[in-house]
Parts: C-alpha cells; structure tokens; sequence
C-alpha cells in the first residue's frame, strides 16, 4: 500500500507540512540545503525508526523544536496511520500504528517497507559486510516469517556465548548449552538465507540486465563459517582462540554477500556510474521479489537519482519504475531533469524545496502542466 498522507514537525530545516503524496511518482526538487534529502530522512525514520543522515535521532530535531514528530498514513480500506516521535530529552521513541503504541520498531519495518537508493548505498560495494547482511536480512525477514524469531534466539545464544568468553568463565557445560543453541538457529537462518538467495539470484540477474548488461558478474552468499566444517565443530575446538579475541569469531554474523567481477571485487573494477547502477539492481530487485512473494510493494526513496548517471541509463532507470507500479519518491536539484524521464502518461506529483525567509525550507506542490 503506498503512502497517502505524510505530516512532518521538527525535522532538520524543513517548515512543518502536511503533504498529499501521489501514488506512484513523486519528484521532488530543489537548490541545495533546501531539505530534499531531509523529506526523504523523515520517511525513512517513519519506516525504520532511525535515520540514515545521523547515528544519533535527536541530531535530526530542528534547532528550536522539543520534539520530532513523523506521520504517515497508507491507503487502503480501511487506511492505516501510524507514526514516530523523539522528544530532544528523551532517547525512547514513541511509535503508533493505528493508534495503538508499539514496542517493537520491526512492526514499523513490517509495515512500511522501504529501499534507499543514496550514496551511502554503495557500501554493498564498498563497504564492510555488516551493510551487505543487512541487505540480505531484510529480504529474508520480509519473506521468511520464522526468519525473526531464529535471528533473535541466535543473537541471544551468542551474546551469552561471547560473555562467557570475555570473563574467562568456561566451564563445558555451561559453554555446550548455549553452543548447542546457536549452532541450531545459526543452521536455521543459514537455511532461510539460502532460500531467499536462490529465489533473489535470477531476479537480480533479471534487473541488472536491464539496467547494465554486464556479463560476469557473480553474487555469492557465504554464510559466516567454513563450508566443509560443521558448526558444532568449530566451535568447541576454537574456544581458546575466541576466548583470547574476546568474541565468536564464525557463525551467521560473519555472513556476507560476496559482489565480483572477473574474479575481483566489483568495486575494484567497475566505474562509479556502473556501481550505482548495480546497487540500484540490487534495490530493485528486492522490491520485485517481494512483491512476487507476497504481493507487497516497496517504497522507494532515491536521492539525486541524475548523480553518476548519464541520460540514457537514467531513462533506462525510471523505465524499470514505471513498470514495477511502486510509490518512489525522487529528489534532484535540477527540475527539468526529473521531468523529462518519464512518459507523459504516468501518474506523477511534483514538490518543490525552496528557502524561506527565515531560512528553513518549504515544501511546495507543482502542476505538472505548468511547472
């Protein structure tokens, strides 16, 4: 379901608005520090409870507001408000959908599920691979419904296991139970990633043909611990060696996806316009399966889509968007080059950023005829 109401106070620069988004297409443009990325942080906090501009919440709350607060509605019968908000004293969130307050920030990623396409996305190439199994977990937990509950059970056994590690406690029996039970979940959500893996492979291989024809591009799961040793195994006999590190060193935390091209990282060999375009696939591609899957669409927050790419590959882009029926919402500086991408026919709403007098930014709607 795509969003139908978004109601912003308190965020970075931006005036408190109260926007109508269309379903489909929304692009948004503007001068620089404007807030174009800023509406797209908000909805993010909205879907995940957390920002990708800042570590800490309360650095996203304007200078002169006590609070953030975020608001979102998604259509349908009956429609389904929800919402997050972060007083500057207090670092708990207060989250609420349909009126009712959560616990949990995974209901909101439940709810709303997002892909970011921003610069910080080319950490899938780049960047360490705790960005890659985060990429990977979130399609398994929007597919796998059991994918949860195995994470949460292994990442207790371990933190429990890295305890007795740390203050040098290792008596065998207390060290075999929570062994055993990580070695059973960790099997579980290895299970559950190979799964999703080997329905996300040919989508994958699908959506960057489009995008880049690029041929030897290989995407290879590797579940965090030696392929010809069990487990079980590896962790009794490499108890010295983890307990002078202080933690587990193999198990589903050390998983990664690995991205190469001709035997080398990709990241070492394609161009920056070839890069984003392969993240996009990736981003793209989880959103496709998803829908596959379940039948759910993502929103899609793409910030400067025009950086990196030329004319072509941007229309080649926004064609794929335009096929898959998704809700984006698209930020660039330039007006003109966001207009021009798309077929006259489709659904589409045009915002623009401008300063105001007192230097914060004001979100405007457009007419696409006039604008």
């Amino acid at each position: 379901m795509p969003l139908d109401r978004l109601a912003f106070q308190g965020l970075r620069n931006l005036e408190p608005f109260d926007l109508r988004p269309g379903p489909r297409i929304n692009l948004v443009s503007g001068p620089n520090g404007s807030g174009k990325t800023s509406l797209l942080e908000g909805i993010h906090i909205l879907g995940m409870g957390r920002s990708f501009r800042t570590r800490h919440l309360r650095h996203a709350i304007c200078h002169d507001a006590d609070a953030l607060v975020v608001h979102g509605r998604l259509s349908g019968n009956p429609a389904i408000p929800f919402g997050v908000r972060r007083h500057r004293e207090v670092s708990e969130l207060e989250m609420r959908i349909a009126g009712e307050r959560i616990n949990r920030i995974t209901a909101l990623v439940d709810l709303l599920p997002l892909q970011l396409i921003n610069p910080d996305a080319f950490r899938l190439l780049e960047g360490a691979p705790s960005a890659r199994r985060e990429f990977l977990d979130w399609g398994v937990f929007h597919v796998k419904h059991d994918f949860l509950d195995a994470w949460q059970r292994a990442r207790r056994a371990l933190k429990h296991r890295n305890a007795l590690l740390r203050h040098g406690r290792m008596q065998d029996a207390s060290m075999s139970v929570w062994e055993h039970e990580l070695v059973h979940w960790s099997e579980r959500i290895d299970t559950l990633r190979r799964d999703w893996m080997a329905a996300f492979l040919p989508v994958f291989e699908e959506t960057l043909g489009g995008l880049l024809p690029l041929q030897g591009l290989e995407l290879r799961y590797s579940r965090g611990w030696d392929s010809r040793r069990e487990l079980a195994d590896i962790l009794r006999q490499g108890r010295e060696t983890d307990r002078q590190m202080g933690f587990t060193q193999q198990g589903p935390q050390r998983a990664d996806l690995r991205i190469r091209l001709a035997r080398r990282p990709a990241v070492e060999v394609l161009s920056r316009g070839q890069q984003k375009l392969v993240v996009s696939a990736l981003k793209l591609a989880q959103g496709r399966l998803l829908e596959a899957t379940t039948g759910r669409t993502c929103v899609y927050l793409i910030d400067d889509l025009p950086a990196e790419l030329d004319g072509h590959h941007r229309r080649v882009f926004c064609d794929w968007l335009e096929r898959m029926h998704c809700q984006v919402f698209i930020t660039s500086v330039d007006h003109d080059v966001l207009t021009d991408l798309w077929r006259s026919d489709t659904p589409m709403e045009m915002f623009h950023v401008k300063h105001s007098e007192k230097g914060a930014g004001r979100l405007l709607p457009l007419d696409r005829q006039t604008s």
